[in-house]
């Protein structure tokens, strides 16, 4: 019944998912250290796919040798993505941050054509620009009245670039995995257990900040791994059955979403028109993207 879903309908639930993970990432920075938060938030989505193991962990797969490129994929997402993104948002601010990640479908849509062999036809090019144009009218209304001054150090910039590489390298790799070893489940299993072992190794290092439960700032970020593990596995659904150049674009679409949940859910944000011209942007492109991809 799952797998007869269609890859862009899992693709869209996952940036969904990942949405309402950032509105509820965004109440928990309110409370909460934010490199600590991702820490609780890496555990909570492992430990729900631990407690769902009874049902749907078939041991025979675990075996697999290819099991090892989940695995080598939570070395560095989100465990490492998360942290350069954090990183970046310190150095260059959301904004200039935010306009940088969004480049993540064209590093997709390289790792696809280069590894895997897809090919990425005119309408999907441009539904991808289209998404990657939106994204960075959000990135730039989210810093409105703030302006971006040259204050920060040129080698920064690897840094929003660096995570967008990050996350669709991870992409490529489970997609890779998924040919020999086509669970969802056990790609998104694996690749959050070893990111939370990482994650916990690099808070161990820190001196200050050190993991607690106090207060609601812990609770949000709990939530919000929650919604993370369900958007992530939403996408690995999507590449079991789709093509990296086409899943990805859509799953980038995420600031969108967050953006209209901020306006009619969590009520943080106003309709501008930088938003409408967003909406008008990314509508249409996935529209491409889902049609001639």
């Amino acid at each position: 019944m799952l797998a007869d879903i269609s890859p862009f309908a899992y693709a869209l639930f996952a940036a969904l998912a990942f949405a309402f993970g950032d509105q509820f990432q965004a109440q928990g920075v309110r409370h909460y250290d934010a490199r600590a938060g991702a820490v609780l938030g890496i555990g909570a989505g492992t430990l729900c796919f631990w407690l769902l193991a009874p049902w749907l962990l078939h041991l025979e797969r675990l075996w697999h040798p290819a099991v090892l490129l989940f695995a080598a994929t939570g070395l560095i997402r989100p465990a490492l993505s998360a942290q350069l993104a954090i990183a970046g948002i310190r150095y260059l601010g959301p904004t200039l941050a935010g306009t940088l990640s969004s480049v993540s479908p064209l590093f997709g849509a390289a790792f696809g054509i280069l590894f895997l062999g897809e090919v990425l036809s005119w309408p999907v090019a441009l539904g991808t620009a289209g998404i990657i144009v939106a994204v960075a009218l959000l990135a730039q209304g989210s810093g409105r009245g703030t302006g971006i001054q040259r204050s920060w150090p040129v080698w920064a910039l690897a840094l929003p670039i660096g995570t967008a590489m990050i996350r669709s390298m991870g992409h490529a790799v489970t997609k890779v995995g998924m040919i020999h070893v086509p669970d969802p489940y056990i790609a998104t299993l694996a690749a959050f257990t070893v990111s939370t072992a990482v994650s916990l190794v690099m808070q161990s290092t820190r001196k200050t900040n050190r993991l607690a439960f106090r207060g609601v700032g812990p609770t949000w970020f709990l939530t919000s791994g929650a919604m993370y593990a369900l958007g992530a596995v939403s996408l690995n659904m999507a590449l079991l059955n789709g093509e990296i150049v086409t899943v990805i674009p859509i799953v980038a679409s995420v600031p969108v979403f967050t953006m209209a949940l901020s306006v009619t859910v969590f009520k943080r944000e106003r309709i501008t028109l930088r938003t409408l011209w967003a909406l008008a942007l990314v509508l249409p492109s996935v529209i491409a993207v889902v049609v001639w991809g």
